[in-house]
């Protein structure tokens, strides 16, 4: 795992990875459409139009599980979801977050990507602290795998 900072949706990131991870929820609205209100997730809605009923559709579907969500042909990149919350209105859950880690890792060894970028998962709107709660987990699966890149806010 390598510490970053910077902006995961610039350009100069989507173009030189294999995969961007965003941080979801499990909630879905009357339409059925993911709560994707806050943060990481909101950015990926204003994005990509149609993510957040993708998104939705797939929970039904599989779950809220870490999936393939969407594919950015231009930049030859794919769209990942990281579950860190069940509800959009709960802090974010330390076994989920764990639980997502090793479907990501079972993910990116799958289909043989070498550069992920995640941001710190749960640590804003899910009101975690990276370096005594969440990091610990994340080392324990990715301490020494330098395709995932973790990013903080610049």
């Amino acid at each position: 795992m390598i510490e970053v900072k910077g902006d995961m949706f610039k350009d100069s990131y989507l173009q030189f990875v294999d995969a961007i991870c965003i941080t979801t929820n499990g909630a879905l609205n009357a339409k059925g459409k993911c709560v994707m209100g806050r943060g990481v997730a909101l950015i990926a809605k204003e994005k990509w139009e149609g993510i957040d009923k993708r998104l939705g559709d797939f929970i039904k579907a599989n779950g809220n599980i870490v999936q393939i969500l969407w594919y950015v042909p231009a930049f030859h990149t794919t769209v990942v979801t990281f579950p860190v919350k069940h509800h959009w209105k709960e802090r974010a859950d330390l076994k989920l977050i764990e639980k997502s880690c090793k479907e990501l890792k079972a993910l990116m060894d799958q289909e043989g990507w070498q550069k992920v970028v995640l941001p710190r998962p749960g640590c804003n709107n899910g009101k975690r602290d990276w370096d005594t709660e969440v990091k610990p987990i994340l080392k324990k699966y990715f301490d020494n795998d330098h395709r995932l890149m973790v990013i903080r806010k610049e």
